[in-house]
């Protein structure tokens, strides 16, 4: 009996690089190469320090490649058959492990194991990784006095690059954040335990923090330290800026940027002010005991206005006293304005507006910064005026927002930052009438190619409303904003409409509390051509009115018809019993026509000549544009 036995060669795997050194940030691909039984599947699997990798949550820095199968290897495994050639057949695959910006963490063991059917095989490699030390060890303070303290810490992980150097940092209630402090020694290196951290600030809370630092880069801080408080000590820093202020008559006033409680020194803290006139020996000095002041006020009756003085001020605390400011020269007080401003007159502008002009007596004491308006009703009491004020030299303001037809009183005075000076005699103005309410009634139109003839009825203001000075036609074309003016003191006026399409025209009564209301508006079309167009109107009946065209005009409805080529009193029309009108709109070219016929007949009773009857109703007239008038045959 023959029998065949296969044999299968055992998978064989290699890892490659075998040791691996890295900096934080690089990359590197990490190979896997197996060689296995041809006929079987076989699996890939990635371990970290000995735990399976997880690809979905290393956040992107792992990626598992799998490249095929490429080599076989034949052998003759039994050669006593030379018949039969039995064997097997090896295969080569392989796979990668990407790992993207390395990280500290990512040091340590990475294994590759390689599984089939029949067996399974693995191989490891390691990687280390060099990055920026990590923090220091707990910060003590040692030692404390007004401007040091000296503090020690054990060192952190240097993460395989030697610590070059460590740098103290250090923050306080006035500090912007962690700021680096200067320290003895000046360079603390990588094998020092302990440092002095110097020129800090007497009597201010700080805490201490610690950083490492080699070739690669800084680490992490170390945890703060407690909190401390250094020393008291005699103030260093005098105020800034010292300079003087506006007062009242009398008075020196002086001002200066308070001190910082960071620069303080101790408890106690407090100013001392000290002054004297420009060329004596001796100073007067003021203490201060509120550490936030930042202005004293010396009064004294026998001080003449603009007085110089030399000023100077420190500071001191529980400690001792401390340096003075450098000594500058400050005027006492001008004082609060004396003069009260001059010709004052208030004229009404309008319903709500009064302009007010003044004059300043410029020899007077006491420069103004501005200039305060009150003014008050007629019926009521200075008391409840209202104030406006202007800055700098103005001589003039507008009050607007005033009630119309009122007597108002005003007064000026001036101010400046010592308090106000005495006010003016009071003055007097009343607002203008209300514009008339009425607008322009019965407006009548005749148009000639491009020039409108308008009229109206004169508008009559009530008894509380201004009188009319005039008028105002504002004209615009259809869909434009911005209307064209013509002031007239007639009821009438030409308007020329330069350009074809339709005008909105609207007329105003023009008064001194302003312009009136204004006219219903009139749609009015311009045409190229020369024809003549004229207004009609007509009776509440919806008849047109008897007699001449003329006569017809200004009864004022809103959109009345256009009669084209009629004759003024009728009496050139044909005698005839019928005659023929054509109504039509006129749409820039286009026109829909309305044929109407009425008999005729001679008014003998009247020296009127033919006049026109039994027209229809205005409704069916009103809007269609223009009217033609045509006579027909018996």
């Amino acid at each position: 009996m023959l029998s065949i036995m296969h044999f299968r060669e055992p998978t064989r795997i290699e890892l490659t690089p075998k040791k691996i050194e890295l900096t934080v940030g690089e990359s590197i691909v990490l190979s896997c190469k197996a060689l296995h039984d041809s006929t079987m599947d076989v699996t890939f699997y990635w371990t970290h320090n000995g735990q399976p990798i997880d690809f979905e949550k290393e956040g992107g820095h792992f990626e598992s490649i799998k490249a095929p199968g490429e080599e076989e290897v034949e052998e003759d495994l039994i050669a006593l058959y030379s018949s039969f050639k039995g064997g097997c057949s090896e295969q080569a695959s392989s796979a990668d492990l990407m790992i993207r910006n390395i990280l500290l963490m990512h040091a340590g063991r990475y294994g590759c194991r390689v599984q089939t059917a029949a067996d399974t095989v693995s191989d490891e490699t390691e990687l280390l990784v060099r990055g920026p030390p990590g923090p220091p060890g707990v910060v003590i303070v040692e030692e404390i006095t007004d401007t040091t303290a000296t503090l020690s810490w054990s060192p952190g992980a240097d993460n395989h690059s030697p610590i070059s150097l460590y740098n103290l940092q250090a923050r306080s209630p006035f500090s912007l954040g962690w700021q680096t402090v200067k320290t003895v020694p000046d360079l603390i290196s990588g094998d020092m335990e302990s440092a002095m951290a110097v020129e800090l600030n007497p009597w201010v809370e700080y805490e201490f923090r610690v950083v490492a630092t080699n070739k690669i880069g800084t680490g992490d801080p170390s945890v703060p330290s407690r909190v401390i408080r250094t020393n008291e000590a005699v103030p260093k820093t005098p105020p800034a800026n010292v300079s003087g202020r506006s007062g009242r008559r009398h008075e020196l006033v002086i001002a200066w940027e308070p001190v910082s409680e960071e620069f303080q020194s101790g408890e106690g803290f407090g100013y001392i002010v000290a002054f004297r006139p420009n060329g004596t020996r001796g100073w007067k000095e003021k203490m201060v005991t509120s550490s936030d002041a930042s202005k004293f006020i010396y009064r004294d009756e026998s001080v003449p206005p603009l007085t110089p003085f030399e000023v100077k001020v420190g500071v001191y605390n529980n400690k001792g006293d401390g340096p003075f400011s450098p000594i500058v020269v400050i005027c006492s007080a001008e004082g609060e304005p004396t003069a009260a401003p001059v010709d004052v007159k208030a004229t009404s502008l309008s319903v709500s507006e009064i302009l007010v002009a003044w004059k300043h007596i410029k020899e007077s004491l006491g420069r103004p910064q501005g200039f305060e308006v009150g003014y008050w009703k007629d019926m009521q009491q200075e008391e409840a005026a209202e104030k406006v004020k202007t800055e700098g030299n103005e001589s003039s303001i507008l009050l607007t927002g005033l009630e119309g037809n009122t007597l108002y009183h005003l007064t000026v005075r001036a101010y400046n930052a010592a308090g106000y000076g005495p006010p003016s005699t009071a003055v007097h103005a009343a607002t203008k009438k209300s514009p008339p309410s009425q607008a322009p009634g019965n407006i009548m139109w005749i148009q000639d190619g491009s020039y409108v003839s308008l009229g109206w009825e004169p508008v009559r203001p009530l008894a509380n409303e201004s009188d009319v000075m005039g008028y105002k036609v504002l004209f615009r074309q259809e869909g434009q904003s911005n209307s064209q003016v013509i002031e007239t003191q007639k009821t009438s006026a030409v308007v020329l409409l330069p350009d074809v399409g339709v005008y909105i025209i609207e007329v105003c009564a023009v008064s001194e509390g302003g312009d009136g209301t204004a006219s219903p508006q009139i749609r009015v079309p311009s045409f190229s051509g020369g024809e003549t167009l004229v207004q009609v109107s007509y009776r509440s009946c919806g008849c047109p009115t008897p007699g001449s065209i003329q006569d017809q005009a200004g009864w004022g409805f809103e959109q009345p018809g256009i009669v084209e080529d009629v004759p003024a009193d009728g009496r050139e029309l044909e005698e005839v019993t019928k005659y023929r009108y054509t109504v039509y709109t006129r749409v820039f070219g286009s026109s829909e026509r309305i044929i109407i016929e009425n008999s005729k007949e001679k008014d003998n009773s009247s020296d009127q000549g033919y006049h026109l009857e039994h027209l229809p109703p205005r409704e069916r007239l009103r809007g269609l544009g223009v009217l033609n008038l045509e006579t027909a045959g018996q």
